[in-house]
C-alpha cells in the first residue's frame, strides 16, 4: 500500500520499522495522562486488538510480553488508534495500577527542571 492509500484506506495496515516494529504509545482514558511508550510487532498487535489487553515486543529481551503479566498491573485497551500513516499506534487504556516497572503511576514521572530531573 503507498503512503497516500495508507493515510486514506480503513484497512489496517502498519507500516512496520526495520525491525518490524511499530511504536505504541499508552495514555489513561481518563485523564489522557501519558503512561507508557513501547513497541509492538504484528503478534503483539494482533493480540492487543483480540484480547482487549495491552501486548508488546520487548526489544531488550528479544520477546512478547504482556502488561501486567508479572505485576499484574494490566493495560485493558478501551480503544486502539493508529497514526496517519499508521506508523505509530495509540492505547487508549485504563490501568490496573501503576504502569512503570518503577511503580510509578506513569513512566513519565520525572520532568525537566533547569539542569536536573525532577521527580513529580
Amino acid at each position: 500500500m503507498t503512503g497516500d492509500e495508507r493515510e486514506t484506506t480503513s484497512i489496517l495496515d502498519p507500516r512496520w520499522d526495520a525491525a518490524g516494529l511499530v511504536t505504541a504509545v499508552v495514555t489513561d482514558h481518563r485523564t489522557g495522562e501519558p503512561l507508557m511508550v513501547a513497541h509492538m510487532d504484528a503478534e503483539a498487535l494482533k493480540r492487543t486488538l483480540e484480547s482487549g489487553e495491552a501486548w508488546f515486543y520487548s526489544r531488550s529481551r528479544r520477546r512478547l510480553w504482556r502488561k501486567g503479566e508479572t505485576s499484574g498491573n494490566v493495560l485493558r485497551v478501551l480503544e486502539a488508534r493508529v497514526d496517519c500513516d499508521q506508523d505509530a499506534v495509540w492505547l487508549r487504556c485504563e490501568p490496573a495500577g501503576p504502569a512503570c516497572h518503577t511503580g510509578a503511576r506513569s513512566c513519565f514521572y520525572r520532568r525537566w527542571d533547569g539542569a536536573k530531573l525532577v521527580r513529580d
